[in-house]
């Protein structure tokens, strides 16, 4: 019986280190990365004034909803701002936007007219529009999600429009 306590304490001791590690690791990842999210922003105003420039540029509206807590969504904006192919394909179809989600500004007016689907997915999600602000779709990450990061394939078919 000593022998079966001694093995569990070793695996639950190997648990909580591991645990541990592994938050030091997102921490120290997360301060490396960009911080793409600005809690101070009015996010309908700041959507409005992009309508007005998809108008112009005739591109459709990529919003990220999240924040810069989310090790995801910083995962997501430094791959699709670095690669240099999905950043021609996202430079070339959307005007991109972090929509912040936090403590400090849950962007109440936002969310209220085009919905927060991060709440039922989780972090970050998307909404798209089209070019006169009209809701195109709402995305999950899920389905993009590799290990410690995202599918480059993947978002490639996201941004392209055919993941669905």
């Amino acid at each position: 019986m000593k022998k079966y306590l001694l093995i569990a304490l070793i695996i639950c001791g190997n648990l909580v280190a591991f645990s541990q590690s592994s938050s030091e690791q997102i921490a120290q990842e997360k301060a490396t990365l960009p911080k793409p999210y600005h809690p101070e922003e009015d996010g309908l105003a700041r959507i409005e004034e992009l309508i007005l420039q998809a108008k112009k540029d005739n591109k459709k509206i990529l919003i990220q909803i999240g924040g810069n807590w989310c090790v995801w969504c910083l995962r997501f904006n430094h791959l699709v701002t670095t690669d240099p192919e999905l950043k021609a394909i996202l430079e070339k179809k959307y005007l991109y936007y972090h929509l912040n989600y936090s403590p400090e500004n849950k962007n109440e007016k936002a969310f209220a007219k085009y919905g927060n689907p991060g709440e039922k997915y989780g972090y970050p999600a998307f909404l798209v529009l089209d070019k006169k602000g009209y809701l195109l779709a709402t995305r999950k990450t899920e389905n993009m999600e590799a290990t410690n990061g995202y599918d480059k394939d993947k978002v490639k078919k996201f941004l392209q429009g055919r993941l669905k």
